[in-house]
């Protein structure tokens, strides 16, 4: 797939869906059901398009099932073109801008993105490792009228990152207090603990870090930023300034129940700022598979 917006899988039904199989299905079509690939193609005029039928469950099946496009009434197309949107947009792609540019209405759009988002989650997989440099800061975003909310001030929200400096990735997390406890949790279950750690000089650092293979700090209270080498946490800097640019400039507010979403968005694009918007809309898309979100789904904050 090119840059190009005008790209005939963002407005060709079948030039959208067998993308989407060479992304899902590269060796040939995989079982949803089962994960079996002995499967035949399901022809006839009354058949769907890009039906599979498996000769192992006898079941059918196309691309789409078992993914967040399962059951959805927006055609493929539009989704790719959507997920190419936020994946592009650097401060993200606000639902209103969704909705006007694929012709669906704000409820949808709004939906879509959220979908989106959860298919942009990483795997979970331990941050950092031997030899390897974890970076750990905190920031407070949000606090500034907001007309959505009747000129009413939308509520500040804690957020601590972590950064995985030699593999590029970002991890964040919508948290109640920065305290010891949260902040310690949120490191241990995430960074390998044979990892260095880089923060600022935060109190609660000195103990946690001691725990980890190293611990360094800068004195931010002293307007420091850097010492020796590498010692920083410079890169979570960078990257709290984009998401407060995406806050502010973009999606304005942020619900309490849906912050860790817009948090996966731009560690997300964080973690691989490296790619072309192309090849990140591919590692989106493929993120697709073995997620499904509802209405009704539990908030991601940590308490």
């Amino acid at each position: 797939m090119t840059f190009d917006l005008t790209n005939p899988v963002f407005s060709d039904e079948t030039k959208a869906r067998e993308y989407l199989e060479s992304l899902h299905w590269p060796d040939g079509p995989v079982c949803p059901h089962c994960e079996s690939m002995n499967a035949t193609k399901v022809g006839g005029s009354t058949a769907r398009a890009g039906l599979h039928m498996c000769n192992a469950c006898r079941k059918q099946f196309t691309v789409t099932v078992g993914t967040i496009f399962e059951d959805s009434k927006i055609p493929l197309c539009k989704w790719l073109l959507a997920f190419r949107l936020l994946s592009g947009g650097k401060k993200g792609h606000s639902a209103s801008e969704l909705s006007r540019a694929l012709g669906i209405t704000y409820k949808s759009a709004w939906f879509m993105a959220h979908r989106i988002r959860e298919a942009m989650k990483d795997d979970g997989s331990p941050l950092g490792g031997p030899g390897k440099t974890v970076e750990s800061d905190e920031a407070v975003v949000g606090g500034f009228k907001n007309n959505r909310l009747s000129g009413k001030v939308a509520p500040k929200k804690k957020i601590v990152t972590l950064i995985d400096r030699d593999a590029g990735r970002a991890r964040s997390f919508h948290i109640t207090h920065v305290n010891f406890d949260i902040v310690r949790n949120a490191l241990v279950t995430n960074v390998d603990r044979s990892s260095h750690l880089r923060t600022d000089d935060a109190r609660f650092y000195n103990t946690i870090g001691k725990e980890f293979a190293s611990h360094a700090t800068t004195l931010h209270s002293n307007r420091e930023f850097s010492r020796g080498n590498g010692n920083h946490s410079n890169n979570a800097e960078n990257f709290f300034s984009i998401l407060k640019r995406g806050v502010v400039g973009t999606y304005h507010h942020w619900s309490v129940a849906h912050t860790h979403r817009y948090l996966a968005e731009f560690d997300f694009r964080y973690s691989t700022r490296t790619l072309t918007d192309a090849e990140r809309t591919a590692e989106a898309l493929k993120g697709a598979r073995g997620k499904r979100l509802t209405y009704r789904q539990p908030s991601g904050i940590a308490a």
